[in-house]
Order: C-alpha cells, then sequence, then structure tokens
C-alpha cells in the first residue's frame, strides 16, 4: 500500500506589535530572506519553513499547513496575496491554518 505524502507546515506566524522591528531584529540574527513585508505582516522565508509576523487582532498566532484536503476544513477564504485557507482550533484552543495548495501559475507562497 502507497501511503500519500505528509502534509506540509507552510508557516508559523507570531504576534509582532512592530513589523518592521521583528523583520529587522531576525534578519540582523538569522539567514532568511524577506518574502513580504508591509504595515501589518510580514513574511520571513528560511531553510526549512517561514515565519510570519502578525499585528495583534488581526490574525491569530497560528501554525499554517498545506493540505490537498483543505476545503474539507470549511469554507476557504481568498486572501489579498491569492491564497486560500481556513482557521480552525485544535483541541487545546491553538489556531491552526489550513492552506490549499499553491497553484502552479505563480501564485504567492504566503498567507496570513
Amino acid at each position: 500500500m502507497t501511503r500519500s505524502p505528509l502534509d506540509a507546515i507552510d508557516h508559523v506566524a507570531i504576534t509582532a506589535p512592530d513589523i518592521t522591528s521583528a523583520v529587522d531584529w531576525y534578519r540582523a540574527r538569522f539567514r532568511c530572506e524577506v518574502e513580504y513585508q508591509d504595515a501589518t505582516w510580514a513574511l520571513l522565508r528560511f531553510g526549512n519553513v517561514k515565519l510570519a509576523f502578525v499585528v495583534p487582532g488581526q490574525h491569530p498566532p497560528h501554525v499554517g499547513f498545506v493540505s490537498e484536503r483543505a476545503e474539507s476544513f470549511g469554507p476557504l477564504k481568498t486572501h489579498r496575496d491569492g491564497t486560500r485557507s481556513v482557521y480552525i482550533q485544535d483541541p487545546g484552543g491553538n489556531a491552526v491554518e489550513v492552506l490549499a495548495p499553491f497553484a502552479s501559475s505563480g501564485e504567492a507562497e504566503v498567507a496570513g
């Protein structure tokens, strides 16, 4: 029996009251690339996962997974970057974002 590939963690999102300061702090200490940054959120790419910064009240701190079955978790919302996802909670009340696989047509690989 062949097993399907494992789902991937796309990103971990943490709260940052000042997005610019957070990006500057991480970039000064770790080798990473800025994939996206504005006043309300940013996304840094590391070798194995992406780290998102979200301002309090806009998105909850969360873990984002890419899943072929994303639509089975609930209605997907299209985000400003073109990704589609739904937020759910795990049994401990932690926020989990489930993203649909990214389109190969150049759709951005971020969510938040």
